[in-house]
């Protein structure tokens, strides 16, 4: 069978940077399963994944625009220390819930001066190309209720 619209979908991958660091990784845990054409994945896997079959091996390059898009400037902002209200220690890397423009989001704090707080609020890996090895594991077609709800459940079942 191959990957298609409303199929779920297994894969084992590892992701890693332009300088082939690795920045995530399945090879050794859970494989990861998700319904294809649901957009639960980045886009431009998502794209190549499109008509595989179980046992396909295969590397991809995901460009920043298919991938977490590029950075936006504007999800940059510095706000004031007195926002972070019960938070005596923030640090540089520590990352907050927030409301975003596009609603619930995470922020991450990327600078401190004084009572100035600079967090950002793209996704990490915005901006940045991504480079998959892949395996497909397994392929098989989603049970109706799996497409109803959007997302696929595991062996012993569903829970929400």
């Amino acid at each position: 069978m191959q990957i298609s619209n409303n199929t779920a979908v297994s894969i084992h991958y590892t992701l890693t940077n332009e300088e082939g660091e690795v920045i995530d990784s399945s090879v050794g845990n859970d494989v990861l399963s998700y319904l294809h054409g649901t957009g639960s994945i980045i886009a431009g896997l998502e794209k190549v994944l499109d008509g595989k079959s179980v046992g396909d091996s295969f590397t991809a390059h995901i460009p920043a625009s298919d991938a977490y898009g590029q950075i936006m400037e504007d999800r940059v902002q510095t706000i004031s220390r007195d926002m972070f209200e019960g938070i005596d220690n923030i640090q540089v890397g520590m990352q907050f819930h927030a409301d975003v423009s596009e609603g619930p989001g995470i922020v991450t704090v990327v600078a401190i001066d004084g009572e100035n707080i600079t967090i950002d609020g793209n996704h990490p890996l915005a901006g940045m190309p991504l480079n998959f090895d892949i395996e497909v594991i397994e392929v098989r077609p989603a049970t109706e209720e799996e497409i109803e709800h959007g997302h696929i459940h595991g062996a012993d079942g569903h829970h929400h």
